[in-house]
């Protein structure tokens, strides 16, 4: 049995489209929960009974690394912060290793945005070289293949608003998938969320900042259309909230770029710091 958003939304809920293409695309609820470090590896056991590990995820899980556009203004931070029913978010995002980024390394050119309560992403994976030239310089790039109309709309999105990097978020992501029943079903850990404010560039040997503190992670339960009842039962047992933090926001307060707000994520007391290089 299931818990469905479909009374909610109705086929607002979506899948990727199929066939060969270089742009992906695709629809999902999102629900965050943060989890004490004591929680994690029980939290972890009784996924495993009912997920499969993503394959990517194996030894430990992989890094997520993202630099988020912004207007001088912060329009895309308040627009979450006020919880607007439309709203959105350009970023670029490496997966794996941070200190193997260079030029030719693929990387995805992405927005984000929500519609009411419906997540909605669309992606397309481009030399680093190649976004940074879309999204840094302004310059249109050529795909070769299905995509171009994306990178048209990101490039009149960074133009007409003048976006420019204003934060970059990193973490280890350990990844469950659904299985027969829980098709489309995914599941999200994500560990030490870090962050900084300045050196943007994905390969950069710069210092991050624990932007959430070290004893929590961030669980993600990502959707199609509904959440099975094992899934809402399991967090309800460990007594875990449902929480509205936004990593990018996160970072964003923690240097200081905005006030706090309601659904920040108090840092430790102690200034938590990592020098990478």
């Amino acid at each position: 049995m299931c818990v469905s958003f479909a009374g909610v939304m109705g086929s607002e809920a979506g899948h990727a489209l199929r066939g060969p293409s270089r742009l992906h695309a695709f629809n999902r609820y999102e629900i965050k929960y943060l989890v004490e470090r004591s929680l994690v590896d029980v939290l972890r056991e009784e996924l495993a009974a009912r997920l499969d590990l993503d394959t990517h995820a194996a030894g430990g899980g992989y890094g997520v690394w993202s630099v988020y556009y912004d207007t001088p203004g912060l329009r895309f931070y308040w627009e979450k912060i006020e919880g607007l029913r439309f709203r959105r978010k350009l970023r670029l995002r490496h997966y794996g290793d941070r200190f193997a980024v260079g030029d030719d390394t693929p990387v995805y050119v992405e927005i984000k945005q929500r519609v009411n309560r419906v997540t909605q992403k669309r992606r397309v994976r481009v030399p680093y070289q190649q976004a940074r030239q879309l999204c840094d310089q302004r310059q249109m790039i050529d795909v070769g293949d299905s995509g171009g109309g994306f990178l048209q709309e990101v490039l009149g999105l960074v133009g007409r608003l003048d976006l420019r990097p204003m934060a970059m978020t990193g973490y280890q992501r350990e990844a469950f998938v659904g299985r027969a029943a829980d098709v489309g079903l995914r599941v999200t850990l994500d560990h030490r969320v870090r962050g900084r404010d300045r050196d943007f560039h994905l390969g950069a040997a710069a210092e991050n900042r624990f932007i959430i503190p070290p004893r929590l992670a961030v669980l993600e339960v990502k959707a199609n259309d509904r959440v099975p009842y094992w899934l809402t039962d399991l967090t309800a047992k460990r007594n875990l909230a449902v929480v509205r933090v936004s990593k990018y926001c996160q970072s964003v307060e923690a240097f200081g770029r905005a006030p706090r707000s309601v659904f920040h994520v108090p840092e430790e007391p102690i200034v938590l710091a990592e020098m990478e290089y």
